[in-house]
């Protein structure tokens, strides 16, 4: 578990994701840095035979029949997940998923043969990012949605963009800190989320006694925290970084990696085509380095670097045509 604990001992008073898109600040990437991860990826897409289909023939029951006659797709977003999904001051979606996808939807507008597509912004909540694509108001979410057999039955998922670990935050002052500390505490924690079920299954392998408390959202999480109603708030480190807080200075995350989140863009459940265009996009966003320059764009900044599970993920999933 080394390799998840990229967020270790951090203070979340450090952290401030810009408001603004990727553009304005991949500049000046690292040659080296760039030659390496390439050998890397390279290597690893050798050593792989299964490759893309070729987008010929497209079945009349794809969404990808809509996006090629209108030339427009539509992409579920959300406001709350800052880093990877958020909205800046002119209520524009950005973040690093939200980048992850601009990027694959010029890759499905080229195997289209269609050129540029018109990306069609539709909102989604945590609870209601699963079935806003199910029911076709979207055709894919780009958020922090955590891939699971579960969630499997409703929608299906792309191969993997990111892997974050449930964590939580407490109070300095609460002298909590360890999740062994958090015994007779209460935990708030979104309802129905994966970080829900990872707290729930710690406590009980661990055999801790504490109180889960559900709420709506992190909004609703944070407020309970820095009121005192609750001891600790539990959800994605990185969401936990990127959260509202009225005194981050007052907060600490404790060091435990409570699960593994394996990072998807959610996808309508049986769209083989579909799904195949989407990992087609992200595979070469991964050969050719291009996600250096994202990650970099969003988190060189707080001095997050590419972790080696990182690394790996991104070489599997680079695979050759």
């Amino acid at each position: 578990m080394e390799a998840l604990r990229f967020l270790t001992g951090i203070d979340l008073d450090q952290f401030v994701w810009p408001d603004c898109p990727i553009e304005a600040w991949v500049q000046g990437i690292s040659k080296v840095g760039e030659t390496m991860f390439r050998l890397i990826t390279l290597l690893l897409a050798f050593l792989i035979t299964s490759g893309a289909y070729a987008q010929s023939e497209i079945p009349p029951d794809s969404r990808l029949k809509a996006i090629t006659s209108t030339k427009a797709i539509k992409i579920a977003y959300r406001r709350d997940a800052r880093p990877f999904s958020f909205v800046n001051d002119s209520n524009e979606p950005i973040g690093f998923a939200i980048d992850i996808c601009k990027l694959v939807v010029g890759s499905i507008g080229r195997q289209l043969g269609v050129g540029d597509l018109k990306i069609d912004w539709v909102p989604a909540t945590l609870q209601t990012r699963f079935s806003t694509v199910a029911s076709g108001k979207a055709d894919m979410e780009c958020g922090s949605s955590t891939a699971t057999l579960g969630r499997m039955k409703e929608v299906d998922f792309s191969n993997f963009y990111f892997v974050e670990s449930t964590g939580i935050v407490v109070t300095k002052a609460s002298n909590i800190r360890t999740f062994a500390d958090m015994v007779g505490k209460k935990i708030a924690v979104a309802s129905g989320t994966t970080n829900e079920q990872a707290i729930i299954a710690q406590l009980k392998q661990q055999k801790i006694e504490a109180t889960l408390i559900s709420v709506k959202d992190g909004t609703e999480a944070v407020a309970m925290l820095e009121s005192g109603n609750v001891d600790g708030y539990a959800s994605d480190k990185l969401l936990l970084v990127g959260a509202r807080l009225t005194n981050p200075q007052a907060l600490m995350m404790l060091p435990d990696d409570l699960s593994v989140e394996p990072y998807g863009i959610v996808l309508p459940r049986g769209d083989w085509a579909f799904r195949l265009a989407v990992n087609t996009g992200l595979a070469e966003i991964y050969r050719d380095g291009r996600i250096v320059g994202v990650f970099k764009a969003w988190f060189d900044q707080i001095g997050l670097q590419m972790s080696p599970v990182l690394r790996i993920m991104y070489g599997l999933g680079a695979l050759s045509d």
